[in-house]
Order: structure tokens, then C-alpha cells, then sequence
């Protein structure tokens, strides 16, 4: 695409309506609601084809509802192989199976399908944005190699690291550093078809392993672990050099309950800091997702916090600005002293230190809260064999008591 040049234009013209610098998840859905409300939208990513990248790759639950509710399900599901059932494990027991439609998928092949779908009146340009210049009424992007654009809006969706934010004046404060690893790998089974369940859970039982999610996903089955480990752990280089072995390992019974398999190709690894952007509250640029506030990988939460950003910016607050001159400072507040998104933020860092403590702690109080944890979730899989309505209930119950971030999800 060739961006026109904007020096004949008047002082309240612009290129376009919102740019959006980012054309991952965040950005891409922001794209696809904003250009579907009939705004003129440029959305600039550096990559023409989404690179193969260890992301996201499971959704579930109520970020299904918030998909289906902004008319987005459509392409993800197209992207994604669904599964209704979960078989959770711990200790080489059975702890309780979970009832719920979740999709698989790889964080590439998502992005590129929701790309595809971009509604006609979204631009997208490739290449490197290489400075910004923000105010109350028109923003200035330069990108390496093109005209400068000029836009009413600039929305960063840049993840965790890039250097438009320290340009703005944009600082991270840090929360937990390097303190949640992820790791993914592809599985195949040995001998047979398929594995003996589709979706598998098994939990850690201390020791810093918190979990590890089977899955399927197009092509094949995906594994997921998330630790909390000192990365420079001899532990993790085992993982990467023989990871079926490790994995066996750590997870009592996982080759009998799964089934045997191999792993197929190379161990990916992602290494989280937590941390929340400061001076954010500017003239003309908001911040959307982790570019805003990362998440822990191993809560599941990130999606539901990448969701709620883009909900409420592009259905909430932005047609609001659009119908103003000026996207001043006070404006933008609104957005992050949204209480859903505020809400969103705070249980993301809960959960973050709650699940580190779970799989990290060894004091008494904890080794007790685990404990009970997981003995609830056996009675209440016990209850569901009698009375699957009151199982139902306590379930729903639990949700509620998980989303309150005045208590302990434990």
C-alpha cells in the first residue's frame, strides 16, 4: 500500500481513522471490530506472513463467549479444532474431568485466518514503525521506508517489547521477572491413531511444576507446560534434550493415562516478566494487551485480559472519542480506569501469584491450601456422580469466587 502525503491535507484530516501498531492477536481483532463500525483503519505489522511463534494456543470458556459476542468466533473456530472434554490428573490420579467447548489451535495459523478476514476498508501495511509523534488531534507515524501516515488515533497492540513506548516516555514496571516458563511441543502417538483422550490436564504436585495441558490442535496434538523455575535450572536443558523422559518424569502415570507417544520436532519455550505499563496516560495513544500489562502463561487468564482490552476500547470508549475532535489525555483515562478492564488487570495478577505460590510454596499454609484445593475438586467430581446440578452449582460457585480479586482463589 502507498500512504498519500499529508502536507496539503487540512489541519483535521488525516490518513486515517486509528492506526494500530501490532498486527498480532490484540491488534488484529481491534482491526477487525474497529473496521467493521465503518472507521478507516491502517493496521502495520513488520511481518507480511505471521511468523511460527510460541503463543497462545488454547481458548475456552467465557473468552469463547466474549469471541461469539463481537462476531469473531467465526474465523477463529475455522482456525482451531474443537473438544468439549478434559480429563484432569494429579499424582497418577483421576482429580475430575471438566465439560466445556475449548479450541486448539496454533498461534500463527490464527492470526493469519483472522488477518484474512479483515474487513475490505482495514489497510494493512507492512513494515517497521521507526517513530511516533502523538497529540490531542492528530498522531504521526513514521515507518522505515514509506511516507509518514498521520492518524485521528494510535493503538499499541506491540506486546512486551519494542521501542515506540520508551519513545513516548512509556515505562514497565516490573511485577515478577522471569519467574513463569511455558513450554510447548508437538506429540504423536505411538502405535495407534490417536491418544486415549483427546484433552488431558496433569497437574504438578510442588516442586515448581504447575500444570501440563494436552490438546488438539489442526494436525496433530499439542503439549503445554508451565513451571516456575529458575531458567538457568539444569532441569530445563534435560527438557529440551529429552523430553519425553522428563515429562514422564514429573507426571506419574502420563505414558499409561495417555497413551505412548513421541515428541516431534523442537521443545518451544517462552520466558514471562509481569510487568505494567506507567505514563501510559497520554494524548492520542492507547495501550491494548501485554504492550499494557503481560500475563502469567501458566493461569490461562492472558486471552481473557487481551479480550477485555479490545471489548471495551473498540465498543466502548473509542466511538465516543470518534465523535470529539481531540483524544485528549482525560479521554484516554476513561479507558484505563475502566472498572471491567481494571477488574480483568487485578485478577491477572492474582492469579499470577496464587498459581506461582501453589506450585512453589512448601510453607505449611500452603502445602495445607493445596491440599484442600485439589480435595475439592475431587469431592466436588465425586458429588457430580450423584447430583450433577448441585455439582453444577458449586462449579459455578467457584468461578465466581476465582473472579473476585478482593479474595483467594484457593
Amino acid at each position: 500500500m502507498t500512504i498519500k502525503q499529508s502536507f496539503e491535507r487540512l489541519a483535521t484530516e488525516t490518513d486515517t481513522d486509528i492506526a494500530i501498531v501490532g498486527g498480532g492477536l490484540s491488534g488484529t481483532l481491534a482491526a477487525t471490530i474497529l473496521g467493521r463500525a465503518g472507521y478507516r483503519v491502517t493496521l502495520i505489522d513488520r511481518h507480511r506472513i505471521v511468523p511460527d511463534e510460541f503463543r497462545v494456543e488454547k481458548m475456552s470458556g467465557s473468552q469463547i463467549d466474549t469471541l461469539q459476542r463481537l462476531r469473531l468466533l467465526g474465523p477463529v473456530s475455522a482456525a482451531a479444532v474443537a473438544f468439549d472434554e478434559v480429563i484432569h490428573m494429579r499424582n497418577g490420579r483421576m482429580l475430575d474431568r471438566t465439560n466445556d467447548r475449548q479450541f486448539g489451535f496454533l498461534y500463527s495459523r490464527l492470526v493469519s485466518a483472522l488477518r484474512a478476514a479483515l474487513p475490505a476498508n482495514v489497510d494493512f501495511v507492512v513494515g517497521q514503525v521507526n517513530g511516533v509523534q502523538t497529540g490531542a488531534t492528530r498522531q504521526h507515524i513514521a515507518v522505515l521506508g514509506q511516507d509518514e501516515m498521520t492518524a485521528k488515533l494510535l493503538v499499541l497492540a506491540t506486546g512486551m517489547g519494542d521501542i515506540l513506548r520508551r519513545d513516548l516516555g512509556i515505562s514497565h514496571r516490573s511485577v515478577a521477572e522471569k519467574r513463569s516458563l511455558a513450554f510447548g511441543c508437538n506429540l504423536r502417538p505411538v502405535g495407534t491413531k490417536s491418544l486415549r483422550h483427546m484433552a488431558l490436564t496433569y497437574h504438578g504436585t510442588s516442586d515448581g511444576i504447575d500444570h501440563m495441558n494436552l490438546f488438539p490442535v489442526p494436525g496433530g496434538t499439542r503439549a503445554n507446560l508451565f513451571v516456575f523455575r529458575d531458567p538457568r535450572d539444569p532441569w530445563i536443558k534435560s527438557l529440551h534434550e529429552n523430553p519425553k523422559d522428563t515429562l514422564a518424569a514429573i507426571f506419574p502415570s502420563l505414558i499409561e493415562t495417555a497413551g505412548d507417544f513421541d515428541i516431534v520436532g523442537k521443545v518451544d519455550s517462552w520466558l514471562t516478566d509481569i510487568t505494567i505499563a506507567e505514563n501510559c496516560r497520554q494524548d492520542g495513544v492507547v495501550l491494548i494487551g501485554d504492550a499494557f500489562q503481560s500475563s502469567c502463561p501458566a493461569t490461562g487468564i492472558g486471552v481473557s485480559r487481551l479480550l477485555t482490552d479490545v471489548e471495551r476500547l473498540c465498543t466502548a470508549y473509542i466511538p465516543q472519542w470518534m465523535a470529539e475532535t481531540a483524544f485528549d489525555r482525560a479521554k484516554i483515562a476513561a479507558y484505563y480506569d475502566d472498572p471491567q478492564k481494571q477488574e480483568s488487570d487485578a485478577i491477572a495478577l492474582q492469579l499470577a501469584s496464587h498459581r506461582r505460590n501453589l506450585a512453589v510454596n512448601t510453607d505449611l499454609r500452603w502445602r495445607t491450601r493445596r491440599q484442600i484445593h485439589f480435595l475439592r475438586r475431587r469431592a466436588v467430581h465425586a458429588l457430580e456422580k450423584l447430583s450433577p446440578a448441585l455439582a453444577t452449582k458449586l462449579y459455578r460457585h467457584a468461578a465466581r469466587y476465582v473472579k473476585s480479586p478482593a479474595r483467594s482463589p484457593a
